[in-house]
C-alpha cells in the first residue's frame, strides 16, 4: 500500500479531522494554518523545493527543532508562541500516527519534541497616562487614524483578545441603549461586553462612516477585507512609538493587542471590580488565569502589607526535643 503525500494528509487533517470530526472553531483552525504556513515555508527555503513537493519523512524530529528554534532567534518570537506552533505539529503527526501506520515510528519521534519551559515574567499593562497617549497617537483627520483611534478605544476598555477584535462585525456592535460588543471567545464562548459613552461616541462616529453591511468587518482594511492578526500587532506597535514621543514610558514597554487586555483587566481591578466578575468580562476559563493580575496590582500588596503590624516578638528557630525528629530536622 502507497502511503499519502504530505500535501494530502495536510489536507485531510484540517478537512477532516479539523472541520467535519472535531467541529474546531475558526480560531483553532486559523492558529493551526498559520503554523503549517510557517513551516511549510521555511521548509521550502530551506530543502529549495516548492512545498507542494514535500515529503512527510523530510519534516522529522530534527528539521521541526530547527523550525522552533527559527521561531525564536530569527522571527522573534516568545517561548509561549514556540510552544502553541508545537502544539499544532504534535496534533497533526498524531493524526498521521493514527491513518498512516507505515509514519507510525517518525511520529512517535516528533512527538517526542517538548514543550519548552519559560519564565513567567509580571503582566505588561499601561498606566492611565500612557493609555491616554496611546488613543491620541492616531491622526483623526484621516480614515486610518479615525479606525485606528476607535480600535484602541474598544481593545483598551473591553480587554477583546487580538483574534476576537479582528473578527468582530458590525452585527456584533450595538451602540444605542445598553451599547455592548458581542463576541465568540474561546471555548465557542459568546459574551457580551458593555461600552462606556465615550467608547460610544467615537466608535459610533466611526461606524457611521462605513457602508451599512452588517456581515462587514468593524475595523476593516482600506480595502474592505478584516484586519490579521499581523497587521493589528503593526498597527498598535506604530501608534506606541508615535506615542512615546509625548509619554517618554512607552518607550521602555513592548506594547501588543495582549498588552491591551492586560491593561483593561488592571484597570477593572483598580476601579474594585471582584477578581471573578473580570474572569467573566476577560472569557478566563478558571480564575487561576485572572489571579495573575493580583500580583502584578503593587498598590493591592502595598494595602495588604499595611495591614500587617510587627508582633514585637523576637523569632526563634525550632528546636525538636525528640531525638528522631532531631535527626529528621538535620537531613
Amino acid at each position: 500500500m502507497i502511503a499519502a503525500s504530505l500535501p494530502s494528509l495536510l489536507q485531510r487533517f484540517f478537512m477532516e479531522r479539523l472541520l467535519r470530526q472535531l467541529a474546531a472553531s475558526p480560531h483553532t483552525v486559523a492558529g493551526y494554518r498559520d503554523a503549517f504556513r510557517l513551516l511549510l515555508r521555511f521548509a521550502a527555503e530551506r530543502l529549495r523545493r516548492a512545498p507542494s513537493d514535500l515529503r512527510l519523512e523530510e519534516l522529522d524530529a530534527p528539521f521541526l527543532g530547527e523550525f522552533l528554534d527559527h521561531l525564536e532567534r530569527e522571527r522573534g518570537n516568545c517561548t509561549r508562541s514556540r510552544n502553541t506552533r508545537l502544539a499544532a505539529l504534535h496534533a497533526f503527526f498524531r493524526y498521521v500516527a493514527l491513518n498512516e501506520p507505515a509514519y507510525a515510528l517518525h511520529c512517535q519521534r516528533v512527538l517526542a519534541l517538548p514543550t519548552k519551559r519559560y519564565e513567567r515574567g509580571p503582566v505588561e499593562f499601561l498606566l492611565e497616562e500612557e493609555i491616554d497617549a496611546l488613543v491620541a497617537a492616531p491622526d483623526r483627520a484621516t480614515w486610518m487614524g479615525r479606525r485606528d483611534r476607535a480600535l484602541l478605544l474598544v481593545a483598551v476598555q473591553t480587554g477583546l483578545r487580538n483574534g476576537e477584535l479582528t473578527a468582530l462585525r458590525r452585527e456584533d456592535v450595538a451602540v444605542g441603549t445598553g451599547a455592548h460588543v458581542r463576541c465568540l471567545g474561546k471555548g465557542r464562548k459568546t459574551r457580551c461586553t458593555p461600552l462606556r459613552p465615550d467608547v460610544v461616541a467615537v466608535l459610533g462616529a466611526w461606524l457611521a462612516e462605513q457602508a451599512a453591511d452588517q456581515d462587514g468587518p468593524v475595523f476593516p482594511t482600506s480595502r474592505g477585507a478584516p484586519l490579521s492578526a499581523d497587521a493589528l500587532q503593526r498597527l498598535v506597535a506604530k501608534h506606541a512609538v508615535t506615542a512615546s514621543a509625548g509619554c517618554p514610558s512607552l518607550a521602555g514597554k513592548k506594547v501588543t493587542p495582549h498588552t491591551l487586555r492586560h491593561t483593561a483587566a488592571m484597570e477593572l481591578l483598580r476601579q474594585g471590580v471582584d477578581l471573578s466578575v473580570i474572569a467573566l468580562w476577560l472569557g478566563h476559563e478558571t480564575m487561576e488565569t485572572t489571579r495573575m493580575y493580583v500580583h502584578a496590582h503593587m498598590r493591592l500588596k502595598e494595602q495588604a502589607l499595611a495591614c500587617t503590624t510587627p508582633s514585637g516578638a523576637v523569632p526563634d528557630r525550632y528546636r525538636p526535643k525528640d531525638d528522631l525528629l532531631r535527626f529528621l530536622e538535620s537531613l
